[in-house]
């Protein structure tokens, strides 16, 4: 059964009416092709009207579907050879942050992602994508390794934002979340971040701060959730649709203010309709912009990086 969401309430209705039309028309029912052609293109045009004016907050509903492609499926779909790598060598291994060695179209790389993970049991082995410190740790021990080896470093951001947890708190998440941007501003390889799903808070930032950041049509990005933000400003959770606006955490508010690089179409109704296709869209957008990064020598890397991220804001400001 496909999961639909509150505003897709109109979508899931001509579904389950053209699922049950399906079933009356088989080999002992009724032939009504005909009503289903009519339907299905009703649906088709509901769709695409739907998602031409999606708000802010209906993106994050989309950004946070359970049924979105994540970092796995992007490792597993675009990384041959992958050899994952665990731990941190200080305290443990954090599944909320995947990460290791492998190729991109034939290319050495190392891949970091952050897991969600897509059912229960999995999503509870995962912490539900919100990595600790030795997540975070293990994360920066990786791009070390990349920058040991000239390799360049692909990541995949999904996460509502780091642990926030007594125990993460204890063990020096802020230190950790620090240390890991440090090490991808320091990596003197070709660094692409993508964010797959939302990208939340200095969690999503730990693995984002690289030469190209990439983003797709419907991701979000932003410095704290629309809930936590409401909460803060309203005292009040349901407002979180305000907040979602006035945060401007879409790819195209985000691309207009200079703060990613470039927006990844997905398919009509998001990447969670057409797995395969949103896949294949961020392999084709992380191998655009990979080529021209590897032309440059590290201390040119480095140097273009770091004026990148200390340009941002600047025109605003002037």
């Amino acid at each position: 059964m496909r999961h639909f969401l509150d505003f897709e309430k109109p979508l899931a209705e001509l579904d389950a009416k053209i699922e049950e039309l399906r079933v009356m028309s088989g080999p002992d029912g009724l032939n009504i092709a005909d009503e289903i052609a009519r339907l299905t293109d009703k649906a088709d045009k509901q769709l695409r009207a739907t998602y031409a004016k999606l708000s802010p907050w209906q993106k994050t509903l989309v950004a946070r579907h359970p049924e979105r492609p994540k970092a796995g499926d992007y490792v597993a779909a675009l990384i041959t050879d992958y050899t994952p790598l665990a731990g941190d060598r200080a305290f443990a291994e954090d599944e909320a942050i995947i990460g290791g060695l492998g190729r991109f179209q034939g290319r050495p790389v190392v891949v970091i992602g952050t897991e969600k993970g897509h059912d229960t049991e999995s999503r509870v082995t995962h912490n539900f994508g919100m990595a600790r410190p030795e997540g975070y740790r293990k994360a920066r021990r990786l791009i070390e390794l990349a920058g040991r080896f000239g390799l360049p470093v692909l990541t995949f951001v999904d996460t509502s934002g780091a642990f926030p947890g007594i125990d993460a708190e204890a063990r020096g998440q802020a230190e950790a979340i620090a240390r890991s941007i440090e090490a991808c501003l320091e990596v003197p390889t070709p660094f692409i971040a993508t964010v797959i799903g939302e990208g939340g808070s200095g969690g999503a930032i730990a693995l984002a701060a690289g030469d190209a950041v990439l983003m797709l049509e419907h991701a979000i990005y932003s410095v704290i959730s629309p809930e936590g933000c409401a909460s803060i400003l309203w005292r009040d959770a349901a407002q979180a649709p305000a907040a979602a606006e006035a945060l401007k955490l879409t790819a195209d508010d985000l691309k207009r203010l200079k703060l990613i690089d470039a927006i990844i179409g997905e398919p009509l109704g998001g990447a969670h309709r057409d797995a395969g296709a949103a896949v294949a869209a961020v392999g084709a957008a992380i191998a655009v912009a990979l080529a021209p990064l590897l032309k440059l020598q590290p201390a040119a890397l480095i140097a273009r990086r770091r004026d990148k991220f200390l340009d941002m804001g600047r025109e605003a400001l002037a």
